[in-house]
């Protein structure tokens, strides 16, 4: 043999060739290792940049003079890996071409290390399809010897004896804008390079699919943002933002969408043949960064598969498909580098390339991606459990159904609004993002009034969400006044008797006395009761709901008393009709649990919770916000009881716990830091209060505004301990400014106004104004007695204070005319 001698082409090298980290690693792996099999592990599909990086390796140990042979094969079926084998035997030994098996054996036995032999050899298998193709085939270990592999298979068929998998990712966001600029600059294009990044993430960093965008680019002469608006676009496919096969750069034979279908070809192929095609379609409309395995085996995805089988030729597919065929149908993706499949990730099992995905959904009828979108969307709610005991697994939702809403929405409103849209913004609710639930049920309702109407049941459905959202957020007023709206067109569609209008009565009682009314609200439950009873039944849960708000507001209106008799009276009809491990019965517990401590029993509340804890440990999970809101309530009564300084204790760690699993910006965070804050105060120490109240405030302005409840409640609480740290002029001005804040979100009449009142004039008077505080006390009184009663224990004490303060003036005024 002549040497140093090349059997094959190589591809040349592609136009800004970048050398990654991923070829520094496989310049070690070969070095070290002696058998190399290029793979995807992430993003494994065609156009990742794997021949290229086995090419640059190739080329680059040819001009070094480190090999005596080097061989190239495109080892797409066995019969090309013989020929290749054949031929670098006909030209290195001189064997007879008409034999291509024989000569390729005497070439693997050439191969074979022999004493006194030192050939240097790399032989490449270039985009191997099959592993089974290189049974007998493989090429010996040896030390002066290397074989390089690239293929899509992940099988273990292609690891063990000496061999290593070398997995092969996407660009990197630096290296796909450097790719960009570059290949762009070459042609004297420059283009912002804030549009460049955007563009490398809209193609998700792959290599292949970067190189077209480009060629693109520079051919059809559009700027980068025009082309990216062309990407996003709808209402054009992949194949319409990507070169033709005419103008592929660097000798590609396929552009990226082609690229990928022999892939699904043979994934379909895989046992449970005929699964592997329906799966991914399922896939491709989910979210790429992570679909939970629960969505792909749930029983919609299961019927998807059924129905739409891939029947092998002559054959008929019949039969169900069980959650072990679709978990079958995943490893067959995961096999081909179609999607990367890890069942230790139970809530991000299967990711999946962006384009891919794209390119999956070009290719379905207007019909089929309708039918996927629903059927997705079915999954998800199959997949979502009644309780979130797994804040993860919530999110994860979340993320796909909104990546499905993102190039789905007009068929999840098609025959109606999917129950998913619904779920979704109830489940940011009760994660506590509030301003995200009433954002998403917002947005939500404009969609379905676009593409239902405005009198779709739906619409007004979505109308309730996002007023009931809008008053959890802090606007109390705002809410009342849209349930009002909604009220009378509920009225108008549905009549008057209908459960969703009866629902939207509750709900306005409910915002009408927490917008300030609270006696209004008690009395005009009993009005809501009088019409649900006849038409839904004293045990449908609307009524039951109506009864839990009308208890509420008796108490908010002076009478926790009754409050609690009457909670204590729901709670075995709730325990009868819905369960007692209810989410609605445990809530009840909790209240009643609030209302025994408002009507003067502390230490009955803090044993109700103690009570209520496991059991919602048990339903919810430790980690519920529930779970945890009522360890914090826990607290707050104990220190009611008399021991502050054990309820700050308690409140540090239910705070800590709460940080690690709801995040510092959860409003039941915030509002235990405000507790916390305020039984560090009762303790004894009002400057360390004040202080802590002003670092959850600042935070509370940022995450849940100037008006949600929390908010105002903890400048009230600020205000407070600051005067008793001694600066009684600085609360009055604070307090001074908090009332007509309080006035405007919550009504003049609502309790915490009132409260606010107060305080404003009492820290008046301690600042040396008793005229001023006696005024203030007049003018509170009266609606005091209007709203509380004449015997509140609140209306006692405010009588108290003005007749003290009246005193204090006069005998000021005494001791001036005396001086």
């Amino acid at each position: 043999m002549s040497t140093p001698h090349q059997v094959g082409v190589l591809p040349r090298q592609a136009d800004c060739f970048q050398d990654r980290a991923t070829a520094q690693q496989l310049e070690h792996a070969v070095d070290s290792e002696g058998t190399v099999v290029l793979s995807q592990v992430l993003a494994g599909l065609g156009g990742v940049g794997k021949t290229q990086l086995a090419a640059h390796h190739a080329r680059t140990q040819w001009q070094a003079g480190k090999l005596d042979l080097l061989l190239w094969v495109t080892a797409a079926t066995r019969d090309a890996v013989v020929t290749g084998y054949a031929q670098a035997a006909v030209e290195v030994l001189g064997s007879d071409p008409a034999d291509p098996e024989l000569a390729a054996r005497a070439f693997l036995a050439w191969l074979e290390p022999k004493p006194g032999t030192a050939h240097r050899w790399l032989v490449v298998l270039d985009d191997l399809a099959d592993p089974a193709d290189l049974r007998g085939l493989w090429p010996p270990a040896s030390t002066h010897g290397r074989t390089l592999v690239t293929t899509r298979r992940r099988d273990a068929a292609l690891t063990g004896h000496g061999r290593q998998l070398v997995p092969v990712g996407l660009f990197t966001e630096d290296e796909a804008t450097s790719y960009l600029i570059t290949a762009l600059a070459a042609h004297d294009r420059n283009e912002p390079a804030d549009q460049l990044a955007g563009l490398a993430h809209d193609l998700g960093c792959l290599p292949l699919a970067l190189s077209q965008a480009a060629a693109y680019l520079l051919d059809v002469g559009l700027d980068c943002a025009t082309y990216r608006h062309r990407l996003t676009d709808r209402a054009h496919t992949l194949t319409d933002a990507l070169p033709d096969p005419s103008g592929l750069p660097d000798d590609q034979a396929t552009t990226a969408a082609a690229a990928w279908s022999l892939s699904i070809d043979c994934a379909d192929q895989l046992p449970p043949t005929g699964l592997a095609r329906p799966m991914l379609q399922l896939v491709a409309m989910l979210d790429p960064n992570g679909i939970p395995a629960t969505v792909l085996t749930s029983p919609p995805a299961l019927n998807h598969l059924g129905r739409h089988r891939t029947a092998a030729p002559g054959q008929t597919q019949a039969g169900e498909v069980a959650p072990s065929d679709a978990a079958q149908a995943l490893r067959a993706l995961h096999r081909l580098s179609l999607i990367d499949h890890n069942p230790t990730r139970p809530h991000h099992t299967v990711r999946v390339h962006q384009l891919l995905q794209r390119a999956v959904r070009d290719s379905l009828s207007a019909d089929q991606h309708g039918q996927l979108v629903r059927t997705a969307a079915d999954a998800l709610i199959a997949a979502w459990p009644q309780v979130e005991r797994d804040t993860t697994l919530a999110q994860a939702l979340r993320v796909n159904t909104e990546a499905l809403t993102l190039h789905a929405e007009d068929a999840l409103h098609q025959p109606d609004a999917h129950p998913v849209l619904f779920r979704t913004g109830e489940s940011l609710g009760e994660a506590g993002q509030v301003a995200a639930a009433l954002h998403h049920f917002q947005h939500l309702a404009d969609t379905t009034q676009h593409h239902l109407g405005p009198d779709h049941r739906d619409t007004l459905a979505t109308r309730h969400h996002a007023a009931y959202w809008q008053g959890v957020a802090g606007d109390a007023i705002g809410a009342a006044a849209a349930f009002e709206r909604l009220l009378s067109d509920r009225e108008r569609v549905l009549g008057s008797d209908h459960p969703d209008t009866l629902s939207t009565l509750n709900r306005l009682a409910g915002w009408r006395g927490l917008a300030g009314d609270a006696v209004g609200a008690a009395t005009a439950y009993e009005s809501v009761l009088e019409q649900m009873l006849p038409v839904l039944g004293p045990d449908h849960p609307y009524t039951l709901n109506a009864r839990c708000n009308q208890a509420h507001f008796r108490g908010v209106a002076g009478d926790a008393v009754g409050a609690a008799t009457a909670y204590e009276q729901l709670i075995p009809d709730e325990e009868r009709v819905l369960g007692p491990n209810h989410p609605y019965t445990l809530a009840t517990r909790a209240t009643l649990a609030h209302w025994r401590g408002v009507a003067g029993d502390p230490v009955g509340a803090a044993t109700a919770c103690e009570r209520l804890i496991p059991d919602e440990e048990r339903v919810l999970g430790p980690n519920h916000p529930y779970t945890l809101d009522t360890r914090a309530t826990l607290a707050h009564w104990r220190g009611v009881a008399g021991d502050p300084i054990g309820a700050a204790t308690a409140c540090e760690s239910v705070l800590e716990q709460m940080l690690l699993v709801l995040g510092p910006d959860h409003p039941y965070t915030l509002g235990t830091r405000a507790t916390l804050a305020h039984w560090r105060g009762v303790a004894g120490d009002p400057v360390g209060a004040a202080t802590a109240c002003e670092s959850v405030l600042e935070q509370m302005l940022l995450v849940l505004g100037p008006d949600h409840p929390y908010t105002l409640d903890t400048r009230n609480e600020l205000a407070v301990f600051r005067g008793e740290a001694g600066d009684a002029v600085g609360a009055a001005a604070a307090l001074e400014q908090l009332l007509p804040d309080r006035k405007r979100v919550l009504g003049p009449y609502h309790p915490d106004t009132l409260t606010t009142w107060g305080n404003l004039a009492h820290w008046r008077g301690v600042a040396g104004d008793p005229v001023g505080a006696a005024t203030a006390y007049g003018q509170l009184l009266p609606d005091m007695e209007r709203v509380l009663g004449p015997d509140h224990p609140d209306t006692l004490r405010t009588r108290k204070a003005l007749t003290s303060w009246r005193e204090e003036g006069k005998s000021r005024s005494v001791d001036q005319s005396t001086d």
